[in-house]
């Protein structure tokens, strides 16, 4: 079962549940798929897909940060909830562990030796580890381990 229909099946049963926050989230991601798809000119893929809800995770945890300092409890727990609707259709995240070793695997694999190398590495890092693990964490991995 493909992601989308996986979606309109939580849809149904979310309006029957009548689950507000659920059947909103799953339209909205729903409505983003659509226009990431019209915008492409063609069927998503399963890689798509993952970077839609990937920019769905990101924009959540940024208003996350802005509720938390301006004190807004009502909108926090909205957006954590929606975060964490969102965050269960995308693949198991691996650890920071897992992916240092992913990291130090591409860095012998680009033959990186320098900061210089930085870009080539993070290329290659966001590539295999596409929607399981956030570019942050890469992003300070690979520092550390140019450095």
């Amino acid at each position: 079962m493909s992601l989308q229909e996986q979606l309109m099946e939580d849809l149904k049963t979310a309006m029957k549940a009548r689950d507000e926050i659920k059947v909103g989230t799953i339209r909205l991601l729903r409505a983003q798929m659509k226009d990431f798809q019209i915008a492409k000119g063609s069927p998503l893929t399963p890689e798509d897909e993952i970077a839609v809800l990937t920019s769905a995770v990101k924009k959540r945890k940024e208003a996350i940060e802005v509720y938390q300092k301006s004190d807004r409890a009502d909108l926090l727990n909205k957006e954590q909830e929606e975060l964490r609707i969102i965050s269960s259709y995308l693949p198991k995240q691996l650890s920071a562990e897992e992916v240092e070793k992913i990291v130090a695997e591409v860095i012998n694999e680009v033959g990186a030796t320098s900061q210089k190398d930085f870009g080539k590495v993070m290329q290659a890092a966001m590539a295999k580890l596409k929607g399981r693990a956030e570019g942050k964490l890469v992003q300070e991995l690979v520092k550390k381990k140019l450095s």
